[in-house]
């Protein structure tokens, strides 16, 4: 008979601190109590509104990206670039170098076409024309373990698995497009960027089918070490035009392959290699400096689009910073908690692993989410900061969401950082209320089915009670 009354006590005490519409919300999804941490705190005066198991550690998923982003804009600054050098082990003469021409890079995480395309172009003004020697790739300013892309998920393809790389160009991504042709006689596939060394076998029949299939029907195979890419199996030429981003060499060889696109349509030559290596110490200054776009920039693009792998950069970058290169997972992990407790958050039992929330070993409560929100808040870069998150149903991975019925007014209202794994949901933010209050939201939900729905309706219901205050 005890044993009959102890559950519902229990559920009665987790349940204190929690309004009546957030309980029935969390029951009529039939998620345990247990598996939901809930933080609402007014920033005006530090009330809180609700909470819920606040201390008990859960896995926040990308949401923990809203830790790695403050802490590098409050150690780093707003206006921090990455610089890439590019060297030469012998003077250019006539425009020619007979020797190695080395590019050394710091771990740019906005290093994308465009500016590589660019950077290479400036080099091309500095006179150097022809290389006779080789192209060295120096990314030591990164010194991690050997890991593979396949290792969280066995996805190795996904652009979202790719690790750390100091000169990584478009995070190591391609978006290939699938294309009918116009009267639906067979089927176009084309890679952006077009690699020159990439291959790509396009074995895809046209069909009359359904659109809900799988990747529209599509099989993608890659064998990173021929950079060949083969897409088959049949495709509905009805459905239009579809997209894939997938990673299909690995870092090495995709900037080799950028180097030799973009020198090439800067009219450049090169008789020699490209290959890994690292910078001899032969000359006091490199013949070029590129500079990045400013951390303010690059941090709404890996908080909006929800970037790992340039948040991971983020987190080395900091390590590098606050101690010295090279640049290790565990100076950064260090330097981000460092700077988290200057910045009034209780960092005791959070586990940061490579701070961008793909892991399964990440760990943070939510009122240490909720600190974080609190600290950005009071901090002079808020500006900086509370941009850098996806506005709800207007842009990033909200873009989609609150735009029917009752929830069509919280469009515009919010500033969000959204999580998701497998068997965990979480979003923390800011949200602006009906009466002119701002609040900091804080939902985690760690349960087998988090992921399948229940996750997302409690987000939405937690975020239109807030705004309605």
């Amino acid at each position: 008979m005890l044993l009959l009354w102890l559950a519902p006590l229990a559920a009665q005490a987790q349940f204190e601190h929690l309004p009546g519409p957030l309980q029935r919300a969390i029951d009529s999804q039939r998620l345990p109590p247990a598996n939901v941490g809930l933080w609402v705190q007014r920033m005006s005066d530090g009330a809180v509104l609700a909470r819920l198991n606040a201390d008990q550690p859960y896995n926040p998923a990308s949401t923990i990206k809203l830790a790695t982003s403050l802490a590098a804009l409050h150690e780093l600054g707003p206006e921090y670039t990455w610089t890439t050098e590019v060297w030469a082990t012998r003077p250019v003469r006539d425009g020619v170098l007979r020797g190695d021409l080395v590019i050394r890079g710091t771990g740019d995480p906005g290093m994308v076409s465009e500016e590589h395309w660019r950077m290479l172009g400036q080099l091309r003004q500095t006179g150097l024309r022809r290389i006779e020697g080789n192209v060295i790739l120096d990314a030591s300013h990164f010194e991690l373990p050997p890991g593979h892309p396949a290792a969280f998920n066995d996805q190795p393809l996904r652009a979202y698995n790719q690790l750390p790389y100091a000169l990584h160009v478009n995070a190591n991504a391609q978006r290939f497009r699938v294309r009918p042709e116009r009267h639906g006689n067979g089927i176009d596939v084309t890679v952006d960027p077009p690699l020159p060394g990439l291959t790509i076998e396009n074995r895809l029949q046209p069909s009359r089918g359904s659109c809900g299939a799988w990747q529209r029907g599509i099989r993608f195979d890659a064998d990173p070490e021929a950079q060949r890419v083969t897409l088959s199996g049949e495709y509905p030429v009805n459905c239009g035009d579809y997209e894939l981003l997938r990673t299909v060499l690995t870092p090495e060889a995709n900037h080799a392959e950028m180097f030799r696109l973009h020198w090439s349509q800067w009219g450049g030559e090169l008789t020699g290699d490209i290959r890994p290596g690292v910078l001899p110490v032969l000359y006091d200054e490199p013949i070029l400096r590129h500079t990045s776009r400013p951390l303010a920039d690059l941090i709404r693009v890996s908080n909006k689009w929800s970037s790992n792998v340039m948040t991971r950069h983020l987190l080395l970058t900091l390590g590098a910073r606050h101690f010295t290169p090279p640049a290790t997972l565990e100076k950064g992990q260090q330097a981000l908690l460092e700077s988290l407790r200057g910045l009034g958050v209780e960092v005791g039992g959070m586990v940061v692993d490579n701070g961008s929330g793909l892991s399964r070993d990440t760990r943070m409560t939510a009122r240490q989410l909720g600190q974080i929100l609190e600290g950005g808040w009071q901090h002079s870069h808020r500006p900086e900061f509370q941009s850098s998150l996806a506005l709800a149903g207007l842009d990033g991975t909200l873009r989609n969401r609150f735009r029917n019925g009752s929830q069509r007014d919280l469009r515009g209202q919010m500033h969000l950082k959204t999580g998701h794994l497998n068997e965990v949901s979480a979003v923390a933010g800011y949200v602006r209320t009906q009466g002119g209050d701002d609040l900091a939201v804080v939902v985690l939900v760690n349960d087998p089915r988090a992921h399948q729905g229940l996750g997302r309706n409690l987000q939405d219901a937690v975020l239109e009670w807030a705004h309605r205050l």
